[in-house]
């Protein structure tokens, strides 16, 4: 059915626009309470005080250090799942996006478990004199544990939907394959693969319960923006709405930046 841009049927009933303004607004209102909550005139004293800028910036250069980490481990992860099956790959899937459901509490267990002192690889780190949990290295590697599904996921269905056939001709004409990788695979997946590094890195400075768990609350070490948030929550209830604002217009901007990658990316011109 030929249809013009602006007039075409959309297959949206109208009742379907109520719902959705109502789910808009379930987000939508807690975000505008916060913002009246917070106390104006003292705002920007309450967000550069010493603990919140060091907590900022540890947040800032854990979370590009967990992005860059998420890269290096998610790119052969989504080639693999997405380009070469094999038995066992749902599992391998499964296992790989199982911290989107898991509690971030029981991510920090686990790491704990396995780079804690008496943990799996800990035991063998201390003897090499390798101290892992409650270090900013141990929050590095919490973020990355949760934010790394966000960009396998982003980069498997960036893969899946450009197919190979671009792969397959610059084989046929003799290239090796870390050359098509790097000359063909990656420049055409790259607005899915920037998406998920934005993505992994807005989840990364989000992240709570697994910093908690496995790294601790060090101010200037493993206190990341969310800790500071929480523990100003008690002491100070407007310093903690203030830092709160702050992460939301972070995360704001960071998801925005993603989403707008993501549709220059996806952009296809219809002809009538």
């Amino acid at each position: 059915m030929n249809r013009r841009s602006g007039t075409g049927y959309t297959g949206v009933p109208p009742w379907i626009y109520v719902i959705a303004a109502a789910g808009a607004l379930f987000v939508l209102l807690p975000l505008v309470a916060m913002v009246a909550k917070v106390n104006w005139p003292q705002f920007i004293p309450l967000i550069t005080s010493e603990s919140s800028v060091t907590a900022l910036g540890l947040s800032l250069r854990t979370s590009a250090a967990s992005t860059a980490l998420c890269i290096v481990l998610g790119i052969p992860l989504a080639l693999v799942l997405a380009r070469s099956p094999f038995p066992g790959q749902r599992l391998l899937r499964a296992f790989v996006l199982l911290p989107l459901v898991l509690p971030p509490v029981v991510g920090g267990i686990a790491l704990l478990y396995t780079f804690g002192r008496q943990g799996l690889l800990g035991k063998s780190l201390e003897v090499a004199g390798i101290q892992i949990a409650f270090s900013t290295t141990a929050v590095v590697l919490a973020q990355t544990f949760v934010a790394l599904p966000f960009l396998v996921v982003s980069l498997e269905g960036a893969l899946r939907t450009a197919g190979n056939r671009y792969e397959l001709v610059a084989a046929t004409l003799g290239a090796r394959p870390t050359t098509v990788l790097r000359r063909v695979t990656v420049p055409l997946v790259l607005p899915g693969l920037a998406s998920g590094a934005v993505l992994s890195f807005a989840r990364s400075l989000g992240e709570f319960g697994a910093t908690l768990t496995f790294a601790g609350s060090l101010e200037g070490v493993t206190r990341t923006l969310p800790l500071e948030i929480y523990l100003q929550r008690e002491t100070d209830a407007d310093s903690a709405v203030a830092l709160s604002l702050v992460l939301v217009a972070v995360a704001v901007a960071v998801v925005g930046l993603s989403y707008g990658r993501r549709n220059a990316g996806d952009r296809v011109e219809v002809q009538p």
